[in-house]
């Protein structure tokens, strides 16, 4: 997740002499590890110009360049500069982005004046790539292409025009107003740290590290929801674990947008810089809100649906075509939004909408979905259709589930501001069933870290992370906040605990390691049957000991065989080889192969390791509790289910056994 330093200043008050190293050195004592810090890399002076006139010069190699006369204001001196530039979809009295001598540019290239095709440039005219700003590198970046404030002269050629803005002038300093100047913290998201893919997550960990004050962006006083909304019926039949797929749904209308007007130049430059791409304004409202608040947002094209709007499990053999104009074949386990009471299917539920209610450069009138979906039901969707969507990584780690009615008023607010829209009906379909509160022992905590953690150090964590508690003896009751639904048994609030209070402040301990008695008779039967087979010669492998069904068939086991019966993976790495072998050799002879392929032909091998032999169908063990060490009878339970796994050795041998010499021609590998 990457969070510019501009924007997490809104939500943390940060000293405006933090910086992007010193932000990640304070969030790695709170858990919070640092991927990358991007932005800034750009030095010197990089200014506002106005295309004054220019000449196109044909070359001998068949390039057409263009020498301009910029002005660059005062910076560097008076008078336009002359610049040779080879792109051609710039005007007169365009502004454009100049890098003049003495700057540098990402990636460390540095910018002087220089003679080429016949003149000395004073500087360049920069491409967004050059910039850092995208991967465009057809032709310059011009300031009006960017929804700046910029009003081009009278000789300029058909191009968009806006109205004037008196601060956009030559000389300006660019790096300020494309925030080039800015830094973005990229962070490495843990998957039980849902919350903070979103700056008002990050900002929150940035004041638990620095006690710096923290103002929620979510705190918004929303309309309540009324009788004349769309409306909406969430229909799962089938639900996952008992938990229904879709318990909350918010949707928002607004009409009236002017699909023309452009996204705010600064809410595209935090898109950017977070790494997604504007697209218009109804779509970047959606991602800036789920960028900035966590809750993923979908908007519907009004005009194009059809009361009422269904959540609802998949039929066999249904489709959807999604927004990357894939056609989809659907599972039944797959959730979907759809309307014309359950008739058409609309959207993959929190992973992905459909091209048929796309929001198109014609929508006026949208509905915006704010959903809360089960994080199970939302990742197995994802995964089956290849599908790791923004909105997915989010909802499959966990959404705030009183986030959704405020993260749709922040949408409707914005594109009522910048869209010109009008708000209008509200649907909020509710049906969240209270969590349980979590019942820790005062001392557990200290029990657990090894540290003597007194009732204040145990109950101020928890109260600054946002949970709610309450004395109850030797107890505290502990109510999660609705942002972290990954606090659900005593020993999540223990590491809380810990982070909060500091990891370094947790001594350690090195275990005494009393003196021991040599080894046992089996592993100094291990060792000398590894020391013999490796005096003649031979080479030990370890092998993976997943194996394919079809591997008893290539060596020729009759069907009732009992090395048929393998041990079935509920979880392979491989869907290829989800069995566990019942023989050395069925992996050994793969290694074998690969040594020749790659062309080592003589070749002496073995293996020493488990084998799993099944004595009959195999045992479910069940999950042992988390809450407390397993007692006799559920150790009994769990020994019993796991079928037996002697120790074999096997060897192979190929090629030659001796090799050619003066002795003779040598000898090839066989069983004697």
């Amino acid at each position: 997740m990457r969070a510019p330093l501009s924007w997490l200043r809104e939500y943390v008050a940060l000293p405006r002499t933090t910086t992007a190293q010193d932000l990640a050195t304070a969030l790695a004592r709170v858990g919070l590890e640092e991927e990358a810090i991007h932005g800034g890399e750009i030095t010197g002076p990089l200014v506002v110009g106005r295309v004054l006139s220019f000449e196109e010069e044909p070359q001998r190699n068949g390039k057409v360049v263009r020498w301009c006369q910029v002005d660059t204001g005062s910076v560097g001196g008076e008078g336009p500069r002359g610049i040779v530039c080879g792109a051609r979809n710039f005007h007169v009295d365009d502004l454009v982005v100049v890098c003049l001598p003495g700057a540098v540019l990402p990636g460390g290239f540095a910018i002087s004046a220089r003679k080429t095709y016949g003149h000395v440039s004073e500087g360049m005219i920069c491409s967004a790539r050059e910039l850092g700003l995208g991967d465009d590198h057809a032709g310059i970046l011009r300031l009006a292409d960017l929804g700046l404030d910029v009003q081009p002269g009278p000789d300029v050629q058909p191009g968009p025009t806006v109205q004037p803005g008196p601060d956009v002038r030559p000389g300006l300093d660019a790096l300020g107003l494309l925030g080039l100047d800015e830094q973005t913290l990229e962070v490495n998201v843990t998957p039980d740290r849902g919350y903070a893919f979103s700056l008002r997550g990050i900002a929150r960990e940035c004041a638990h590290a620095t006690g710096a004050l923290f103002t929620d962006p979510a705190d918004l006083p929303t309309p309540p929801a009324g009788d004349g909304g769309f409306p909406v019926k969430l229909l799962d039949d089938a639900p996952l674990r008992g938990r229904n797929g879709c318990d909350r749904y918010v949707a928002r209308i607004v009409r009236g947008i002017d699909p023309t007007r452009p996204s705010p130049q600064w809410m595209r430059s935090r898109l950017e810089q977070a790494g997604m791409r504007p697209i218009s304004l109804t779509v970047d409202v959606t991602n800036y809100v789920m960028l900035g608040l966590g809750q993923p947002l979908h908007a519907f094209d009004l005009r194009a649906l059809r009361e009422p709007i269904v959540v609802r499990r998949a039929a066999a053999g249904e489709t959807l075509t999604t927004l990357d104009d894939v056609e989809r074949a659907l599972d039944p386990e797959d959730l979907l939004i759809c309307d014309a009471d359950g008739e058409r299917v609309l959207a993959l539920a929190g992973v992905m909408g459909g091209a048929s209610t796309e929001v198109g450069t014609g929508t006026t009138d949208v509905l915006l979905e704010a959903a809360h979906f089960d994080p199970v039901s939302v990742a197995r969707t994802a995964r089956r259709h290849k599908l790791p969507s923004e909105a997915a990584r989010r909802f499959e780690r966990g959404v705030d589930t009183d986030l959704a009615h405020r993260a749709a008023e922040l949408a409707v607010r914005l594109l009522v501001e910048y869209g010109g829209g009008t708000p209008g009906e509200i649907t909020d379909v509710d049906l969240r069933e209270a969590t349980e509160p979590i019942r820790l022992p005062v001392a557990f905590p200290g029990r657990i870290a090894g540290v003597d953690w007194t009732l204040e150090h145990v109950r101020a964590p928890l109260i600054e992370i946002g949970c709610r508690v309450e004395d109850a003896g030797a107890d505290l009751i502990v109510h999660a906040p609705t942002w972290r639904p990954d606090l659900r048994a005593p020993i999540d609030l223990v590491e809380e605990i810990a982070r909060l209070n500091g990891y370094e402040t947790i001594p350690s301990v090195l275990p005494q390691a009393p003196a021991g008695r040599g080894l046992n008779p089996s592993q100094r039967a291990r060792r000398s049957v590894a020391r013999a087979l490796a005096e003649h010669g031979l080479v030990e492998v370890l092998s993976y000991p997943f194996v394919a069904p079809s591997v008893h068939d290539d060596f020729g086991l009759e069907r009732d065989d009992p090395r048929r019966q393998a041990v079935r993976l509920a979880n392979p790495l491989s869907d290829e080889q989800p069995e566990l072998r019942t023989s050395l050799l069925a992996t050994l002879l793969g290694t074998l192969r690969r040594n020749i392929s790659r062309g080592q032909t003589d070749v002496g091998l073995f293996e020493m390791g488990t084998v799993t032999l099944p004595a009959g169908p195999v045992q479910v063990a069940g999950r042992p509790a988390v809450t407390g060490p397993p007692g006799p009878d559920e150790l009994d339970r769990l020994r019993s289910a796991v079928p037996a796994q002697p120790l074999h050795v096997a060897v192979v041998l190929s090629g030659l056994r001796e090799p050619a010499g003066w002795t003779g021609p040598g000898r090839p590998a066989d069983w004697t």
